[in-house]
């Protein structure tokens, strides 16, 4: 099925002062007053140092050995499990994160079946092969049958990611009943522009190779995103920050929409962004390395609740 996906093009900016209006279904264009001298790099948009340029913001670091990297990797990997315990996103034994190796580039990350997210740590992580099997070099314990058929699918078929996420969080499966996008009226919502499907069919537990295809295909060769109808979400990253940091904000973005419609029924008018404005917002804080960032504060504050506990 195809993704449900807007295209918006910015083709030209006007420097003249825009006419502040409330928007509804069918206004005129307000004119469009979108700044032209930004940074190059989006990542450097979104914060700013001293004029000398010493004071910077870290972004994802870089490896010369790839078995630090893939050090690294397990311990976001394990601070993202540990924060989707916070949140209360566990059910049952449902819920997986994979997370492509550094070393071993045809294997990945997957947390082991039936334990909690808030006990996970790096250590309990086992690498998967590409056949799907749990392999010695990680630890040695079951995995999800469903999360292997979702997850290998999209791995095999979008080599531009890296972590990609599944959980059943209680407004994103509710959301996710009827069928549809979420609406973008909120600026946070708006890194959902052009950047989310909508799977319209559930075809029950995932334990088939043709459904894991059917999802990806729903996702398309870009977006990042997907409600799976009657099932919940699933999210992308080029870091396994990236994806979860997604997936709770896609998360939010469902249970605000929920509210929305509710308030809608009795007589409120949603107000939505332009597609415009969407677009210029997604351009410039849905960079892949600023969604990284958006998830260091969580990672360091479960560093210190912890004392770096699910790093070991």
């Amino acid at each position: 099925m195809a993704p449900v996906a807007t295209t918006t093009t910015i083709t030209e900016t006007i420097k003249a002062p825009a006419k502040l209006v409330l928007r509804g279904d069918q206004e005129e264009p307000k004119q469009n007053a979108h700044k032209s001298n930004l940074a190059k790099n989006p990542f450097e948009r979104v914060w700013r140092g001293n004029k000398e340029g010493t004071i910077r913001m870290g972004g994802v670091p870089k490896f010369d050995d790839l078995y630090e990297e893939r050090k690294w990797v397990k311990e976001h990997m394990a601070g993202a499990f540990r924060f989707w315990g916070k949140l209360g996103f566990g059910e049952g034994t449902a819920g997986h994160i994979t997370v492509r190796d550094p070393v071993l580039k045809d294997h990945y990350w997957m947390n082991p079946f039936g334990m909690h997210f808030s006990m996970i740590k790096a250590s309990d992580l086992c690498l998967v092969s590409p056949d799907g099997y749990v392999t010695e070099h990680g630890a040695q314990l079951p995995i999800n049958e469903a999360g292997y058929v979702i997850h290998h699918t999209l791995h095999k078929l979008r080599p531009d990611v890296v972590a990609a996420a599944h959980c059943h969080s209680i407004h994103a499966k509710t959301w996710s009943a009827f069928g549809r996008p979420i609406d973008i009226m909120q600026q946070d919502a708006c890194l959902f522009h052009d950047n989310l499907s909508v799977y319209a069919n559930y075809g029950g537990i995932v334990l088939s190779d043709q459904e894991g295809k059917n999802i990806a295909d729903a996702l398309g060769p870009k977006n990042m995103c997907v409600i799976m109808q009657n099932h919940g979400l699933l999210t992308l990253g080029r870091t396994v920050d990236e994806c979860v940091y997604l997936f709770a904000l896609l998360e939010k973005t469902c249970q605000q929409q929920l509210l929305a419609e509710a308030a809608e029924a009795n007589g409120l008018k949603k107000r939505i962004i332009a597609p415009e404005d969407a677009a210029y917002t997604a351009e410039n804080n849905g960079y892949w390395e600023t969604m990284y960032n958006n998830f260091t504060p969580e990672f360091e504050l479960l560093k210190k609740e912890t004392n770096g506990e699910f790093l070991q």
